[in-house]
């Protein structure tokens, strides 16, 4: 096992668990982490996920580059070449599909919120797992460094790093990293928006599960909702985007009861007990004459 899986109450912890080679994303790695994003979906209980490496040197230092021993150079550049022309079922530009299928299996966008508890140093794929997977980071004073690490060796990249950093950063930022390839430590990617917060290495757990547990109280469909409407919709026009959030409401305040128990405990002046119910399917309203439906049409024109 190259991967640490665990929970507590609602919050689970992913660590990829293989320090002496850097915590890299070899294939068991990247197979492991991938049924655990699965499982994360699916665990109802779960709330929110810390996301870190093993030891104080590496969050993820990227793909193992090494071939295997029993493949040829011939046939690696055979495979690399006939991929572009076949790629394999159940793939995403090269990348086998897993929790979602938008990205690559190791690094999927789920819709529950992910910290990235940055320990040490995320490059090449790592960077990319940080870029797409994670939504909060929070990084190691001492010891969290970012490179892309990839035009250095003449490439641009087979994953989406390059085209998710300058979506999060702004151009000049982005174009520094990626032109450069230099490395650069957390008060730097602090700078440049590329984090949220740095804090001393001893302290990083602790301050990531503060934000996880801030985040596992709030209404857990409505986070999960909000989750998928930045990440599926933050690319559509304004007033569809808007339509959709509409709709999403809507959802929310009529068919879960978490809506009803915001607003009880906001009147009550007490703290809300979150459960994501899910209410059944009820009775039409009734049919309203003429002067009743005029009156809640007055009623809306004075509140929407």
């Amino acid at each position: 096992m190259s991967l640490i899986l665990e929970k507590k109450k609602n919050i689970a912890y992913i660590t990829i668990d293989n320090p002496t080679k850097a915590n890299i994303l070899d294939r068991q790695t990247s197979d492991e982490i991938s049924e655990a994003w699965k499982e994360m979906w699916e665990d109802r209980n779960i709330r929110a996920i810390i996301l870190t490496g093993s030891g104080d040197k590496y969050f993820c230092a990227g793909h193992n580059l090494a071939p295997p021993p029993d493949v040829t150079e011939e046939e690696r550049q055979r495979m690399r070449s006939e991929s572009v022309f076949w790629p394999l079922s159940g793939t995403v530009n090269g990348a086998r599909i897993g929790a979602s299928g938008n990205l690559g299996d190791h690094y999927p966008q789920i819709n529950k919120p992910v910290i990235g508890a940055i320990n040490g140093w995320a490059a090449g794929a790592g960077f990319y797992l940080m870029l797409t997977s994670t939504d909060i980071r929070i990084a190691s004073k001492e010891n969290a460094r970012f490179k892309f690490a990839l035009t250095s060796q003449g490439w641009v990249g087979s994953g989406p790093g390059a085209t998710y950093l300058p979506r999060q950063i702004s151009y000049s930022d982005a174009m520094k990293i990626l032109l450069t390839d230099e490395p650069f430590d957390a008060e730097e990617a602090l700078r440049i928006n590329l984090i949220n917060e740095v804090v001393p290495h001893d302290k990083l757990i602790e301050r990531a599960e503060e934000v996880a547990s801030q985040i596992a109280n709030k209404p857990p469909i409505a986070v999960r909702m909000m989750k998928e409407f930045v990440t599926r919709f933050r690319e559509t026009p304004v007033t569809e985007a808007w339509r959709v959030q509409t709709l999403m409401n809507a959802l929310l305040t009529q068919m879960t009861t978490d809506g009803d128990e915001g607003r009880a405990a906001f009147l009550e002046k007490r703290e809300p007990h979150f459960t994501g119910g899910i209410r059944t399917k009820g009775d039409q309203y009734p049919e309203l004459d003429d002067a009743e439906w005029e009156r809640l049409m007055e009623i809306r024109k004075t509140i929407e």
